[in-house]
């Protein structure tokens, strides 16, 4: 049998131990050849794909990236790519395809198995917001570097006797401020689930300094709004999935607070230090249990399926049912980081 692996979206933690793990389980479990596509969609839909073998992904499971490279090419939106797409599968005579991604990713992968590609399918956000599995990996890589960044900031934020906003990724979902906002001890979370009060804000910074806290952490998620208002976006633009280009809040915030208060507050964005460096411990063992899991789903002819969390087990979920709503933070775990507010 002939697997192609790509790698789609935004790159994260991991990427490189599920491409090292399905591919040592194809070739040496199961005598699989196991090619890898560059690039993503864009990497099928043009042909780039070549062998991969055990000296191509020996030492890879420590780094970061993806050796196979990303793109966010949508394939329904190019010229006849579903098209060219079962061309070159029938042209490298692949069997079936393992698709590494999030929620766009996966949704191409659905609609081009509705349309006979046999597919299987990995989940891959930082995010953590796909519904059927309890974590994706490279979230806990970027949890633990907000967490870090936080600790970091509390000793210039108490020096100064400042406030400091810290944006952190996060458009639909909240996981990765409120996680990492609580393993940094931040003072305030703000959220995409539930839209703020910037009066709110404002008073329990003051609530601190009434105790004599002379300083604040403030994290915000880059889709966090505020009551009433429309997201907070930094360009119009939209990518082949329609989705704008987010980020600009945490500023917002930040003037608004200084302005309110007359507290000296300074902004930090973390932008894409989120996705970068070398994956966790936990990132590289679900990583690897995730690549494993997929080969066996091709073993089993289980198409149509993505490997999932659920507890500590690994098992098949449908796609229809993983892309079927975001997974978002619910109010009970909310209620727990708003103990440690003001």
């Amino acid at each position: 049998m002939r697997v192609g692996i790509l790698t789609g979206g935004g790159d994260c933690p991991g990427l490189n131990a599920v491409i090292r793990a399905v591919t040592r389980k194809g070739i040496v479990h199961y005598g699989y050849d196991v090619l890898g596509i560059k690039n993503g969609w864009l990497g099928l839909i043009e042909g780039k794909i070549f062998p991969l073998d055990l000296n191509v992904i020996s030492g890879i499971l420590p780094r970061g990236g993806t050796i196979l490279g990303t793109t966010r090419t949508n394939p329904f939106m190019v010229e006849d790519g579903v098209g060219k797409i079962f061309s070159q599968v029938e042209k490298f005579e692949l069997d079936a395809v393992i698709a590494v991604g999030g929620e766009d990713t996966l949704g191409v992968a659905y609609k081009l198995y509705e349309k006979g590609l046999r597919c299987v399918g990995i989940p891959k956000t930082i995010d953590n917001d796909l519904s059927g599995t309890d974590y994706t990996f490279g979230f806990d890589t970027a949890v633990s570097i907000v967490a870090e960044a936080l600790d970091r900031l509390h000793t210039t934020a108490e020096a100064h006797h400042r406030v400091m906003v810290v944006e952190v990724m996060g458009r639909h979902a909240g996981w990765i401020a409120i996680e990492g906002g609580l393993a940094g001890g931040a003072d305030i979370i703000l959220i995409p689930e539930f839209p703020f009060d910037m009066d709110e804000i404002c008073a329990q910074i003051h609530k601190r300094r009434e105790r004599g806290k002379l300083f604040s952490i403030v994290v915000v998620a880059e889709g966090a709004k505020p009551r009433d208002a429309s997201l907070i976006i930094q360009s119009e633009e939209k990518d082949a999935f329609g989705h704008v280009r987010l980020g600009g809040i945490g500023n917002i915030i930040a003037r608004e607070i200084e302005m309110r208060t007359a507290i000296d507050t300074r902004v930090t964005v973390l932008g894409y230090i989120q996705r970068g460096g070398s994956p966790t411990a936990f990132d590289r063992i679900l990583a690897t249990r995730f690549g494993v899991g997929a080969i066996e789903l091709v073993k089993e002819e289980k198409f149509g399926f993505m490997v999932g969390l659920r507890g500590n087990h690994v098992v098949p979920v449908p796609l229809r049912e993983a892309l079927a709503q975001p997974k978002t933070v619910d109010a009970e775990f909310y209620d727990i980081a708003k103990v440690f507010f003001g």
